[in-house]
């Protein structure tokens, strides 16, 4: 009969352990008092270093056991059970080793003798605290795992027949404590760093774990594998012999996986934040592995040595999945990686990131593990004379084990190995943290290019002469993948490009085609660590806003304009206009106030994005405006912005992010790092802080700008990040509709995939139509080739050999535009003269000259799309084609030079542009539903590059496009909405309290002589970048100015619903 009661569970889980090499033993053999399994470690020590036992044994004659055992104690009472572990610990005359790990290779077989000597024990019902009272104190574990009678983890099991995996994490909580309650002494075993390095709660369905135990704070991360379906929770069990959870002894208990993590996986990690009193803490949490973090780090280890060098692997882990410490363990295990000749698979391994954080953490991480320096250099700016190209090539040179570049830093890689041939015959692995095709094309090309090339280096490793020749053979070669360079991309959301880039096809014997699509090495997707608690769902407060809005052109040139240009430059016009950004702001600054400022115990905070430097700049200094005029002393804005933004109607001077004028309380400090404290709680950014940049306390964001595809998903990610139990979010979006944003996050709620592979022909199509264009003519590209992949060739040979196509270029561009204007002259004659028949030819005539126009404006956009689809293209599909190569050089050069001169183009002029008619509603609250409900939600590759078609741009005439851009944005407006400068004046004054408690309590007179007036003039005032001719004429009038106060009391009065007492002449 099937037992279905805890005590088969265990022995079920002792059994397997045992037949993978584990002892067991009673409890008996546990010393309470020390925490040790004592005989073991004994046994450990006199079996692996029986020189060294006898040694002391001979030093301590005097019962040397109980020596040993006490400076053990003593050993990881200061610097805890891990440090004892990895480094054992010194007494005078000998090293104490405390655990034998496996070497990195099999070359020494000592250390191989040695590795075999560790003994793992587990250990059923532990009664284990030295303060027990019996009958009253004598708490009892389930099992304890110990390596040479060290604990390194406890178990408490529950039968899912009568107990779940939350039971477990309660009796930890509340029936395991840390100290005696009675005494107030620490329980060995349990403290931590001191005793057990992890604690896990286990049942037949799920297991948590924990490495540190705080009573009821005792925070547990989930160790499952994941449900099929990509949700949390674990698959079910594979058959009836197995339990759902198999995989912690199977998998990660197996003994030879288990000190793996003891050696290269744990480790302590130290962060200072500041607390909401503003004082600096510094925080240690021992870090142990989630299991897809133990999972990918394996599997990529194993994979690359079985594999070797020159693959690609992506890694599509969502946020919160712990990425910095994937990529740390990855990169310092692939640098640790030998072959079967005892030879570094890698000679350095190149880690490109931008998180600042990763290069502290990196060094602290490895010293843990090796207690070396030296083995990660971090190279981000030049230092002193020495440039970043010339840091590098000395790492490079020197072998460093870890380089750390960032993302503007790689490029100096490539100047280092042209300037270092030695260099290009070692191995590499690039691990891209974030990868997107920023870090492919034609800098990945370039890196492979000169790692690859062979040929540059002579027998003894001397340059030797080379023919352009041969390194344009070279070059061709560069573009497929290369057999010394390893790739790893870590990303939450590729892109379509990095899919087909680093992904691997489902059947890798077969190429990749729409039946065999590339994909992800290994996933840990978006709904996981949203079920899981690592992230938040950000769309379930999503509010969408609409803009209405009129404008008119009463005194300006009514000219033809191009009409797609003449829309968005209008639309850009309100977008900057200072109405429409300060009813945004004031929308913003009071949700804030309301909603947001006292979450998280004050200390929350929200992000505006905006869609351009110039409008963050603005936003900023409206903010500013809006919080000093309402007397706010709650809203702290920051403006996050690259460069400088120069002085306009609005903006007084030339600008950066630490000017004072915009960033008053910044004194110097990195805006990420101020951001965090609480001089700051309102960031404005424009395009930047959008990607890679945590700030757990970030629970609003208000959007003003398109947000589509991967963007859309990092930008409002920017809010997943927990913060204690429970943190709410807000989304206000006044710019893109809720299903175009639900769209954008799907593909990556679970795994993405792509809808077909790139057609390789594609490139071939732009090449056709390039060529048929007759602007450059091949010979031209043959000989500028030749030069460019001449190392002898003058640098003139290049413009040289442009030359030709540039003039024709530009004399056919004079030419169509001169015959453009003689159609727009001769369309004009006719229209004055009614002559309907010479129209219909001028007009043919305008269309005919506007496609030539067109079509040399897409021979440039084709150059360029043929260079990017080529560098992409090429690093899948082996063209081994010259001419490629060739035209991909001489078009990545010829593209800049096809400038033209535009100046007789018509510019639409905004100068007497007026806002005449503005709303902004709140359209609708959302709760949008991540599900896999939503059908397909793949990744398009890309398919329609260079298949435009010339066509003549849409003429038409300004008024006509401000009246149908009018009847598109204007259809919600009413004559009530005529500027609403009534409305705004009286709604800033309703915030003033003391003026409205003098407009609820006192007649019309009474407060007509009292603050109110002069309050109404204050505002008008503060208006006037709004509405500069309206508030003129109140300022200037002062009957005006009486009768404009009295209707805005007459409208506050009837907001506040009071009676009417007085009859008002206006």
């Amino acid at each position: 009969m099937a037992d279905s009661k805890e005590a088969q569970f265990q022995q079920d889980i002792i059994t397997a352990m045992v037949a993978q090499g584990w002892l067991t033993g009673p409890a008996s053999g546990y010393d309470r008092r020390t925490a040790l399994y004592t005989e073991d470690f004994l046994g450990y020590f006199k079996d692996a270093w029986p020189e060294r036992w006898d040694k002391f044994a001979k030093a301590n004659p005097n019962n040397p056991e109980a020596v040993l055992v006490q400076k053990l104690v003593r050993e990881m009472e200061q610097d805890g059970t891990l440090d004892v572990l990895r480094h054992g610990f010194k007494l005078p005359g000998v090293k104490i080793e405390a655990c034998s790990f496996k070497p990195d290779h099999g070359m020494n077989p000592d250390t191989l003798k040695r590795y075999q000597c560790n003994r793992l024990r587990v250990v059923p019902e532990v009664s284990y605290s030295p303060h027990y009272r019996e009958g009253e104190y004598n708490p009892r574990l389930d099992l304890v795992l110990f390596v040479n009678g060290i604990p390194v983890a406890t178990l408490e099991l529950k039968s899912e027949f009568k107990q779940s995996v939350e039971n477990a994490k309660r009796q930890y909580r509340y029936d395991r404590p840390v100290k005696d309650p009675l005494t107030r002494k620490p329980e060995p075993l349990l403290t931590f760093k001191r005793g057990a390095l992890v604690h896990f709660a286990v049942s037949q369905d799920e297991v948590a774990m924990t490495t540190q135990l705080a009573g009821k704070e005792t925070f547990f991360l989930p160790f499952n594998l994941g449900s099929l379906d990509g949700g949390a929770g674990n698959p079910p069990a594979p058959d009836h012999s197995q339990y759902a959870t198999g995989y912690l002894w199977q998998r990660l208990f197996q003994p030879d996986a288990w000190l793996k993590v003891l050696g290269r996986f744990l480790h302590l990690q130290k962060s200072v934040k500041e607390d909401p009193d503003g004082k600096r803490v510094t925080k240690e949490t021992l870090i142990f592995p989630r299991y897809h973090q133990w999972e990918v780090v394996n599997r990529l280890i194993e994979t690359t040595r079985a594999e070797g060098p020159g693959k690609r692997y992506l890694i599509q882990h969502s946020a919160g999945s712990g990425k910095s410490n994937s990529i740390a363990w990855t990169a310092h295990q692939l640098a640790s990686l030998y072959d079967a000749e005892g030879q570094r698979l890698f000679n350095s391994v190149i880690v490109i990131t931008d998180r600042t954080v990763l290069d502290k953490q990196l060094q602290d991480t490895i010293y843990q593990f090796e207690h070396a320096q030296g083995v990660v250099k971090c190279i981000t700016r030049d230092i002193g004379n020495q440039s970043k190209s010339e840091q590098l090539a000395e790492a490079l040179a020197e072998q460093t084990r870890i380089i750390i570049v960032t993302i503007q830093t790689f490029p100096a890689l490539f100047d280092a190995l042209d300037k270092y041939p030695k260099l290009a015959s070692g191995r590499y692995a690039v691990i891209a943290d974030e990868a997107h095709s920023s870090q492919t094309g034609s800098s990945a090309s370039k890196l492979k290019q000169i790692l690859g090339s062979d040929a540059v280096v002579g027998k003894e490793g001397d340059a030797e002469e080379i023919s352009a020749e041969e390194l344009l053979d070279a070059a061709v070669a560069a573009r497929a993948p290369n057999e010394r360079i390893s790739y790893y991309a870590f990303t939450a959301t590729p892109k379509a490009k990095t899919l087909e880039l680093f992904g691997r096809p489902a059947n890798p014997a077969l190429p990749s085609s729409s039946d065999n699509k590339p994909e992800a090495f290994h996933l840990y997707s978006m709904r996981q660590a949203i079920e899981e608690g690592f992230i938040l769902d950000v769309l379930q407060n999503y509010t969408t806003y609409s803009t209405a809005w009129k404008i008119a052109h009463p005194d300006g040139d009514d000219g033809e304009v191009d009409s797609k240009k003449a829309r968005m430059k209008l639309a850009r016009w309100v977008r900057l206009h200072p109405y429409n950004i300060s009813q945004k702001v004031e929308v913003i600054v009071e949700h804030f106030r309301a909603n947001i400022r006292h979450l998280l115990g004050g200390q929350a905070k929200a992000m505006v994005v905006t869609s351009s430097r110039q409008e963050a700049v603005r936003y900023q200094l409206a903010v500013h405006a809006y919080v000093k005029q309402m007397g706010y002393t709650d809203v702290h804005p920051l403006v996050a912005f690259s460069g400088s933004v120069m002085p306009d109607g609005e903006i007084p001077e030339e600008v950066t992010e630490s000017s004072s004028l915009l960033n008053p309380g910044l004194n110097g400090r990195d805006l990420a790092e101020a951001f965090d404290t609480q001089d700051f709680n309102v960031m404005i950014a424009a395009n930047k802080y959008q990607t890679g940049f945590d700030q757990p306390k970030l629970c609003a964001m208000y959007v003003d700008k398109k947000l589509q595809g991967v963007d859309c998903v990092q930008t409002l990610s920017r809010l997943n990040r927990t913060f204690g139990d429970s943190k709410p979010t807000f989304i206000l979006d006044f710019f893109n509709d809720a299903q175009d944003i639900l769209d954008a996050f799907l593909p990556y709620y679970t795994k993405a995939e792509l809808t077909d592979v790139t057609d390789p022909q594609l490139i071939y199509d732009i090449q056709k139509k390039l060529d048929a264009e007759g602007i450059y003519y091949w010979q031209e590209v043959e000989a500028f080739a030749m030069a460019f992949f001449d190392p002898k060739a003058a640098a003139s040979k290049l413009s040289y050999y442009c030359a030709p196509a540039k003039e024709r270029f530009a004399k056919r561009y004079k030419l169509a535009h001169e015959s453009r204007q003689h159609a727009l002259d001769f369309k004009r004659t006719a229209e004055k003269n009614g002559d309907s028949a010479g129209l219909k030819k001028a007009e043919a005539a305008l269309k005919e000259t506007g496609e030539q126009v067109d079509q040399l404006d897409l021979f440039k956009k084709n150059l360029q799309s043929f260079v990017r689809l080529y560098e992409f293209l090429s690093q899948i599909i082996p063209y081994e084609d010259r001419e490629l190569e060739q035209l991909c050089v001489y078009a990545k050069h010829l593209h800049p030079l096809l400038r033209v001169d535009r100046l007789d183009q018509e510019d639409v002029d905004v100068g007497e542009l007026q806002l005449t008619h503005y709303r902004l509603t709140k359209r609708a609250e959302h709760q949008l539903r991540l599900d896999d409900e939503h059908g397909e939600n793949g990744l398009d590759p890309a398919s329609a590059v260079g298949s435009g078609k010339a066509h003549d741009p849409e003429k038409k005439r300004l008024s006509e496009i401000i009246e149908a851009l009018n009847d598109i944005f204007g259809a919600e407006v009413s004559d009530e909405d005529q500027l609403q400068f009534l409305t705004g004046i009286a709604n800033r004054i309703s915030r003033q309290e003391d003026v409205m408690a003098q407009v609820n309590s006192h007649s019309v007179e009474q407060v007509m002589h009292g603050l109110f007036p002069k309050r109404v003039l204050d505002t008008v005032l503060d208006a006037m970048t709004d509405h500069e001719k309206l508030s003129l004429e109140v300022l200037d009038n002062e009957t005006k100015s009486r009768a404009f106060a009295l209707v805005i009391l007459k409208m506050l009065t009837q907001q506040a619903g009071l009676a009417q007492r007085d009859e008002y002449r206006i």
